[in-house]
């Protein structure tokens, strides 16, 4: 499992065996991250709901999703499996993120400069074939396809004070 391409299969596999047991408390996943820091392999999961995530879903997921994830067997290394909401301005990556997120406030790093801009923030007016359309503060109309960009996330702070572009 060391490279990008042989851990989409297990991410899609956990996905697979994670949403039903997600779903059985209420819950979704966001996200699946097989990564390593250090030494150590992390399994992380992101699960959210409507109204936000606590502690106690977070333990009740991690006991319900640990059995099924030892039964499959589908990680053939030591791993240490975290359980944790996605949070505020999570990371966008997964069609579906994309679409949750128009018509919210996002920002973007581009992975090469674009007029010598590498960062922008606005409102996401649209998501298709892989492209997003931003309009950005000042009221452009921007086109951005997403494998230009190094991240993208939701803008959740920049609601603080009342601020709105709508």
């Amino acid at each position: 499992m060391a490279d990008r391409e042989s851990r989409v299969p297990l991410i899609d596999a956990v996905m697979d065996l994670a949403q039903p047991v997600a779903a059985g408390l209420g819950l979704s996943i966001w996200d699946v991250r097989f990564v390593k820091e250090g030494a150590s392999m992390f399994l992380r999961i992101f699960i959210d709901k409507k109204g936000g995530i606590t502690l106690d879903d977070c333990e009740a997921f991690s006991r319900a999703v640990d059995g099924p994830l030892d039964e499959a067997d589908l990680i053939d290394t030591r791993y240490y499996l975290e359980i944790s909401s996605p949070g505020l301005e999570r990371k966008l990556t997964r069609d579906q993120h994309f679409e949750y997120a128009i018509g919210k406030r996002i920002q973007l790093r581009l992975i090469r400069p674009l007029e010598g801009q590498r960062d922008f923030r606005g409102v996401l007016k649209a998501f298709e074939n892989g492209e997003l359309a931003i309009k950005c503060a000042d009221g452009a109309l921007m086109k951005i396809s997403r494998k230009d960009t190094s991240f993208v996330k939701l803008d959740d702070f920049d609601d603080i004070g009342g601020k709105t572009d709508e």
